[in-house]
């Protein structure tokens, strides 16, 4: 979206236009995308689905596409999806490094230009990449190490997202999703204000309203269940809802690691009739819990913008977050 009123002065406007104009007038046919995990991947989010969305698209519009990840147990190492050829090789963190030596060596053929999806790890691409290449980057991943990892890598994680990798990006162009997320990338990794573009995500065409909201009022919690997403302190405020809104319910959408720590939680709490885990469904149940729903909620750490709020207000839910970078786009306060 261009909007001249809203964009500081050094930070360039996207250019206009149909893509399959632009990529005609660009030269590029041909791009590599290295990212960490694939769509298949099991602990695949946001991320990767902004990805698939993007790289779909660009396939398209006419660009080859060849998608390079780290392996997916019990998938084949190469595929081709909605147009894009997906190669997944090499380890969980082996892929940062065999990921380069492959280009290098040109194991995935000739490139116009290169892609890389910076999910916290670096892939280094100014360091070895030559020719066009940019960068995805959703947001700052400094509040999220010491969830995953014990103190010491936690520290050199951040140390090697925030310090050590930015000065080798500071002439390649970064693409993030919110205005929020893209100050948060100028201000904690120190990227240049005029290579950091704002690209907001869009909107399936299916998600529109449909019929009210059930009663008695439902809150809906939509994600990875894992460290970065808070999900407990969602269900500890809920706990605290529950004392004053008779009958208030909460289903918690979405699977992952902290599963069985937060059903503890909801035993503990005694709140268990009120708390329904439905995993990972439908994308047409999906859609049917957002109609029902009485809000959505989230108290996510960190979040490029934050879909399922996007999501949910399309039809017609409204919703309570967390006040980070990327919410802050996705929600307009108080409406």
């Amino acid at each position: 979206m261009s909007d001249d009123r809203r964009r500081p002065a050094n930070r360039p406007a996207l250019p206009d236009g149909d893509l399959q104009e632009l990529i005609s007038g660009s030269g590029i046919r041909r791009v590599h995308v290295l990212a960490w995990r694939d769509l298949e991947d099991p602990e695949a989010g946001g991320s990767e689905l902004h990805a698939h969305e993007v790289l779909k698209r660009w396939s398209t519009a006419g660009l080859e596409v060849v998608l390079r990840t780290s392996t997916v147990a019990g998938m084949p190492e190469r595929v081709v999806r909605d147009g894009y050829e997906v190669v997944r090789r090499s380890g969980r963190y082996r892929v940062f490094a065999v990921a380069a030596l492959d280009e290098l060596r040109r194991r995935h053929g000739k490139r116009d230009a290169l892609v890389e999806v910076w999910n916290g790890m670096p892939f280094l691409t100014p360091v070895w990449g030559r020719g066009p290449r940019m960068v995805i980057q959703h947001h700052d991943h400094s509040a999220m190490w010491p969830l995953v990892l014990s103190p010491t890598p936690a520290r050199l994680g951040s140390l090697l997202e925030r310090r050590l990798a930015p000065p080798f990006y500071r002439s390649t162009p970064v693409v993030t999703l919110s205005r929020s997320s893209a100050e948060g990338l100028v201000t904690g990794l120190g990227h240049r204000p005029d290579r950091v573009h704002v690209v907001e995500p869009g909107i399936d065409r299916r998600y529109q309203p449909g019929g009210a909201p059930e009663q008695p009022p439902l809150v809906l919690s939509v994600g990875r269940l894992m460290p970065s997403k808070r999900v407990d302190l969602l269900i500890r405020a809920f706990a605290v809802a529950l004392r004053s809104v008779h009958g208030l319910r909460l289903e918690v959408i979405g699977e992952g690691p902290e599963e069985d720590s937060l059903r503890r939680l909801v035993t503990d709490l005694d709140i268990a009739p009120s708390v329904s885990f439905r995993g990972r469904i439908t994308d047409e149940a999906l859609l049917d819990a957002y109609r029902r729903a009485t809000l959505v909620a989230s108290a996510s750490i960190s979040e490029g913008w934050g879909m399922t709020i996007t999501e949910a207000a399309a039809c017609g839910t409204p919703a309570v977050v967390c006040d980070i970078a990327g919410h802050r786009d996705a929600v307009l306060d108080g409406v």
